[in-house]
């Protein structure tokens, strides 16, 4: 079975449940035979997968799929949990006040761009009501290949639930931010997200000297 025609059966079995059909067994839509299809080697492609991908539940209550953004080159990757729901609304990064906040922590902190970093999420749809493991899971292995083929030096996680996540750390988040880790072999570097800075404006002080050393580090590959 092709992966088109595995994405389009799956599509259809959403569609059914969706209109009040049950099944007589559970139905195990992260198969393992679904998840180890062989990914695309560029990004374009992978793209287009990830934007018809129907593999969990977010596909049912998406707007839009947000793939990624920026220099594909970029020797530095940001990564946060999910899309926000201005960015869910309108299809494109860096929307909203949360959007809004990053671009300014990139282009004020770091003097580049925010088009010459690479930005992109855990998951690729906005949940509704918060993200579970299970919904990461299914989208792991788009962004494993996204990290494959950006190949960045550096990964920034923004926000706890994307370091706890991607280095399945439980410690304090408030003691290992702004440290350098190591993911996958990646050098890696957590601070505060957007979303959280705008709750708690208090740390954005914490969170500017992060992006100080994240500077640092990146003038130092130079």
């Amino acid at each position: 079975m092709t992966k088109t025609v595995k994405n389009q059966l799956l599509r259809n079995l959403y569609n059914l449940k969706s209109f009040g059909y049950e099944y007589h067994e559970t139905l195990d839509f992260f198969s393992s035979e679904v998840k180890n299809f062989k990914l695309p080697n560029n990004l374009d492609a992978l793209k287009n997968s990830v934007e018809h991908c129907y593999l969990c539940e977010l596909c049912k209550s998406r707007k839009n799929v947000l793939f990624g953004y920026g220099n594909p080159n970029s020797d530095i990757m940001f990564i946060s949990d999910e899309p926000s729901n201005s960015e869910d609304e309108i299809g494109a990064f860096y929307s909203g006040k949360s959007g809004e906040l990053l671009a300014k922590m990139i282009e004020n902190v770091l003097n580049i761009h925010k088009e010459e970093v690479y930005l992109t999420t855990l998951v690729k749809c906005k949940s509704l009501n918060g993200l579970n493991n299970s919904n990461i899971d299914t989208c792991n292995d788009y962004l494993l290949k996204q990290i494959e083929l950006i190949n960045p030096k550096l990964i920034v996680a923004l926000g706890e639930k994307t370091y706890s996540y991607l280095l399945k750390n439980s410690m304090n988040f408030a003691q290992i931010r702004g440290k350098d880790l190591v993911y996958n072999g990646v050098t890696l570097i957590a601070t505060f997200s957007p979303s959280f800075l705008l709750r708690n404006p208090s740390s954005k002080k914490d969170a500017y000297y992060d992006m100080l050393k994240i500077k640092n580090y990146m003038e130092s590959l130079v």
